[in-house]
Order: C-alpha cells, then sequence, then structure tokens
C-alpha cells in the first residue's frame, strides 16, 4: 500500500512538499532562516514514519470508533483520530473521518517546539493545522462562499486571537466519498483532526435521503477497502429546485448548530447548488454577488 518511499522537497517559494502513497502535504514556516530550516528538518523526520504508523493500524481505523474505556488503538496519529470521532458518538463514525487532519497536525506538532517559529501550516490536501505565536499576523485562507463565482473566493481570517487551528473542507465532490450531497462544508475547529471528522460529518447529513436527483452506490462496490463498507455514497446529484436544497440544507444546519452547542467547532459553511449557509461565528470576509445575496443565510 504504501508504494514508493517519502518523498520530500523544497518548493521555489521556499515551501516544503511531503508526499508519501496517498499523503501529500505542503508545509510552510515564517520565522528567522535558521529556525525555518530546523523546522523543516523535523518535519521531514516525523513524516518519515507517518504512513507506516497508520498502515499498521489500518484495519482498526476503519472499524466505527468505540467509546472509551475501549480503544485498541496505539500510536499517536491514530488515537488522535479516534479521539476527534469518539467525540460524534452515536453517530457512525469510524477515525479514518479525521485522516487527513490528524496527519496535519502530527506533522505541524513536529514543528512548533522550534524556538523563533513565528507561523506555520500543514496543509494535507484541503485539510489544514495552523500554527500561530503570539503577536503573529493572521492567516488568510480561501474559501468559495458564492457558487456562482467559485473563481473569486472569500477569506477565513484566522489570527493568534482566536482557538482555532484547525480547518477542513469534505463533501462529495472531494477526495473520499460522502453520504451526503454537500458540494462542499468547511469547519474551523481548535485542531485539524476535530476539523476533519466534524466537516466529514456535516457533509453527510447534507442530504434527500431517497431523493430520485441522487444517484448512489455501496462504498465498497467503488472503493473495497472503504471503513463505509456497503453503506451508500453519492456518485452524482442532478439539479434540485430551491425548495429541495433547502431541505438538504437545514438537515446539515442542523447537525452543524448540534456541534457548535457542544463546543467541537467553530463555524461552518456549508455550499449545495447556489446556495451557501453559515452556522456560527465564521471569520467571513466576501463579497457575495447579487443573485446569491438571499442565498446566503447566517444561523
Amino acid at each position: 500500500m504504501t508504494g514508493a518511499g517519502p518523498f520530500h522537497r523544497h518548493l521555489a517559494d521556499g515551501r516544503l512538499h511531503l508526499q508519501h502513497g496517498p499523503i501529500d502535504m505542503i508545509v510552510q514556516a515564517d520565522g528567522p532562516a535558521s529556525s525555518v530550516r530546523t523546522a523543516y528538518g523535523q518535519a521531514i523526520t516525523r513524516f518519515d514514519s507517518l504512513l507506516s504508523e497508520l498502515v499498521s493500524e489500518l484495519p482498526l481505523l476503519r472499524q466505527p470508533v468505540r467509546p472509551l474505556p475501549e480503544c485498541p488503538l496505539q500510536g499517536r496519529v491514530a488515537r488522535a483520530m479516534a479521539r476527534a470521532a469518539r467525540a460524534h458518538l452515536p453517530t457512525f463514525v469510524t477515525p479514518m473521518a479525521a485522516v487527513a487532519g490528524a496527519g496535519a497536525s502530527a506533522i505541524l506538532a513536529a514543528m512548533t517546539d522550534v524556538p523563533g517559529l513565528v507561523r506555520a501550516y500543514v496543509n494535507n490536501g484541503g485539510d489544514i493545522a495552523l500554527f500561530l505565536a503570539q503577536g503573529a499576523a493572521p492567516y488568510r485562507l480561501g474559501v468559495v462562499v458564492d457558487p456562482s463565482a467559485p473563481a473569486s473566493p472569500g477569506r477565513i481570517m484566522i489570527g493568534p486571537q482566536t482557538p482555532w487551528r484547525g480547518v477542513a473542507t469534505s463533501g462529495a465532490r472531494g477526495r473520499s466519498h460522502s453520504m451526503g450531497i454537500a458540494d462542499s462544508v468547511t469547519v474551523l475547529a481548535r485542531d485539524a483532526e476535530s476539523a476533519d471528522a466534524a466537516a466529514t460529518l456535516i457533509a453527510n447529513a447534507v442530504d434527500l435521503p431517497g431523493d430520485a436527483a441522487v444517484t448512489r452506490a455501496p462504498a465498497h462496490v467503488l472503493s473495497p477497502d472503504s471503513d463505509l463498507g456497503a453503506r451508500l455514497v453519492t456518485q452524482h446529484v442532478a439539479p434540485l429546485s430551491p425548495d429541495r436544497i433547502s431541505a438538504a440544507l437545514d438537515a446539515g444546519e442542523t447537525a452543524a448548530r448540534s456541534m457548535l452547542a457542544r463546543g467541537l467547532i467553530g463555524g461552518a459553511l456549508i455550499v449545495l447548488q447556489g446556495t451557501a449557509r453559515v452556522v456560527g461565528d465564521l471569520p467571513l470576509f466576501a463579497t457575495i454577488s447579487q443573485p446569491n445575496r438571499e442565498a446566503l443565510a447566517h444561523a
């Protein structure tokens, strides 16, 4: 499964590229040159064993998460995945719902004990772990808030004064299979693994069960090793009427509000077929085109 060994290279703009099997990360650190070099070296060292650690426990990681104190997982990253997923019990979820975010957090943690480091991020396929020292300039993360103008994204601003250090996006158009129909769900949380699990589950909740406009297939037919097994995942969503879009978004909003009330997330942006909803106090800066102004509903 691991294929070729871990690969790393320094990009022309100073960022670090890490790749091994399905894991593909972009890393950037800000600070004195010596601090950045040390941080990148520590990131590379930690990355070299990351995939093999996950593969060694993969059968357990693909099983539904278990309540404490029963947790057979041993690795630090695997246990972080389970912790993030366990927060959503009794909803069906496996630790794999948090795999990309937990991987990003692991690499970031290997970097952030370096003296002098001001900021750093690890972007694991769109799931992002952030570090900001006191007084650091905020990060500006691009996010599509106006589905009619995807080339003109808005920005989520995250500064050192906010508690949010994880950003993740999930949906039926992403890299992984989704049981819902959302085009995208972007979530802020205290760490990347928590954001990843929450985005996955909110995206699952944006749904119209049994609707003829949605084409589905068992997950294991599309991917024999899927942690979702025989559960149906979305393959295609035909154009929906405004009332059906609203109904699907209502279901996703209900899930997001529940997570917000329990302190699991800081906010969520939910997008489906030209309509976007914001749940929570999302630090969002965007220009919404006139046709979609009514479609952006703040919760």
